[in-house]
């Protein structure tokens, strides 16, 4: 009896480990095609060149920190904020949403991106702030739903311009994305990326995330 015991025991471990191994296999596949997937179909849509940018009246700035954890500037941030401003005196974008989280009284995106922007030469009048930008598909969806938007320029870094406009083009939203060209290392902010795609896939074509706050809506005449 306990040699079969034993047996059994050795039979469904190694029956749990091909499963296990079988779901490994399946999650890599998964990450892989979704990132061939969002960078193939959406790559001709991201520009380096003003001059190829059409003529759109609203720009979507997605919101990041203004500091890093140890305090110095962010890099993105002040990338983000000098690409949008210079969009403005080209006159490729009339009008700004700077979209980003507020989740407490000490942070916020949007109010820190606003000074940044009124500093580098856009008036106030050109901007509305989006509070509610927690994630990037919060983001993207109210800048249509909300502010009535479907026709933008989205102002980030290379790596998430691609995820960013593929949610935008699943919304049924002409974009296109500027990229800012942030000299960072190699890190874990591109393996943040990869599995952030993924998540896209999975937010957009299986759970179909909706943003976690909506409202009223507050359409922007421009």
């Amino acid at each position: 009896m306990a040699l079969i015991s034993r047996m059994m025991r050795g039979k469904i471990v190694k029956r749990i480990a091909k499963i296990l191994g079988i779901c490994l296999v399946a999650a890599v596949v998964m990450l892989v095609a979704s990132n061939i997937w969002v960078v193939s179909s959406t790559q001709s849509l991201i520009l380096t060149d003003y001059k190829n940018l059409p003529d759109s009246s609203l720009a979507l700035v997605l919101g990041t920190s203004s500091r890093l954890t140890n305090g110095s500037p962010n890099p993105f941030f002040e990338d983000r904020i000098r690409e949008a401003a210079k969009l403005y005196r080209l006159g490729k974008a009339k009008h700004f949403v700077l979209s980003g989280d507020n989740r407490t009284k000490y942070y916020n995106e949007p109010q820190e991106m606003r000074k940044a922007l009124m500093k580098a030469g856009v008036p106030a009048n050109c901007i509305t702030l989006d509070y509610a930008g927690l994630r990037t598909l919060d983001s993207i969806v109210r800048c249509k739903e909300i502010f009535g938007q479907s026709k933008i320029v989205i102002v980030t870094q290379p790596f998430h311009c691609y995820r960013a406009i593929f949610i935008s083009r699943y919304f049924g939203i002409d974009a296109v994305a500027l990229e800012t060209h942030t000299e960072i290392p190699k890190s874990s902010v591109y393996m943040r990326e990869y599995f952030a795609r993924a998540k896209a896939v999975l937010d957009l074509y299986v759970f179909k995330t909706e943003p976690r706050h909506l409202g009223n809506k507050e359409p922007l005449t421009i």
